[in-house]
């Protein structure tokens, strides 16, 4: 157990998220994120946590690596991502499919690179 100043590592998250663990948009943890010209200007005024995704997300990467990177919830994350994108903040490029499913290829990749990490 820590003392009694410390706090849980996702309790900081969540407060930044207001509890919501369901962004107001649905993003599949494929779905790949980058950062705007406006979010690399505006970033440094952000909470660290939002700061963080635009920072990491100077290159593509998924919802999924995203959570992996900054050791945070998926939920929480898709959070911050759709939070960031509705402000114009970064860039979502949801994947393509035609049935609605996930492609297999590219959740293989992410998986792989999640276990690289």
């Amino acid at each position: 157990m820590g003392s009694e100043g410390e706090a849980s590592p996702f309790v900081r998250p969540y407060a930044v998220t207001g509890g919501r663990t369901q962004s107001h948009s649905q993003l599949a943890m494929e779905a790949l994120v980058t950062t705007t010209a406006r979010g690399w200007n505006v970033m440094h005024t952000l909470v660290p946590e939002y700061e963080k995704v635009c920072r990491l997300c100077s290159e593509f990467k998924s919802v999924a690596e995203i959570a992996a990177l900054l050791r945070m919830p998926l939920g929480v994350t898709g959070v911050i991502v759709g939070d960031l994108a509705e402000s114009g903040l970064v860039s979502v490029q949801q994947p393509d499919s035609p049935d609605g499913q996930p492609d297999l290829a590219l959740l293989e990749r992410v998986l792989i690179g999640l276990r690289n990490l």
